[in-house]
């Protein structure tokens, strides 16, 4: 993969905007990951349209799409999404991202979220992100406490995940 598609770098991760081509591994990814990611995301269609639908949502401009690479092999090792983009006096978005199970464990996601923040409150001119995690999702809650989120409190039944409406921990960054 060209660095020249990369949005932005670190030591070891590159991160781009997601892209049709990036399809076959996702979903290889994905369903390699399923027994991981099941638990905090529910199950999701994992099939072409639907990918072409999320592709369909971040050309919205409420919602941009990035995956983290390997810089030295382009390999996919996460995904990181900023949704729900608020303009005006708000420049707010919501972040979600994946990590994958093959990949867990070496900081790439760290590193990956890290530059999306950079990104955020870079060119995209945001002021603030959030994360809504589930409570025992420790693994997300470490990620976001290592990049300098706060918690800002708690919303129940925040999100139907898995046939049952599941209580989120709200956390924030807000542009220094």
């Amino acid at each position: 993969m060209p660095s020249t598609e990369h949005r932005l770098q670190g030591p070891r991760v590159a991160i781009r905007r997601v892209r049709r081509e990036d399809y076959a591994e996702i979903a290889a990814l994905t369903r390699a990951s399923a027994d991981m990611l099941d638990r905090w995301l529910g199950a999701r269609e994992n099939t072409a349209a639907a990918f072409e639908q999320r592709l369909a949502r971040f050309e919205e401009p409420t919602h941009e799409g990035f995956v983290v690479c390997l810089r030295a092999t382009g390999e996919i090792v996460g995904g990181v999404n900023v949704n729900n983009i608020v303009r005006g006096s708000l420049q707010s978005g919501t972040l979600g991202y994946t990590a994958y199970a093959s990949t867990t464990g070496h900081g790439y996601m760290t590193e990956g979220l890290g530059l999306v923040v950079r990104i955020a409150f870079g060119p995209m001119e945001l002021h603030r992100l959030e994360a809504n995690i589930q409570p025992d999702n420790t693994a997300s809650l470490n990620l976001v406490r290592r990049l300098g989120f706060r918690r800002e409190g708690y919303s129940a039944a925040f999100q139907f995940v898995n046939g049952a409406w599941r209580d989120h921990e709200r956390w924030a960054l807000t542009a220094r």
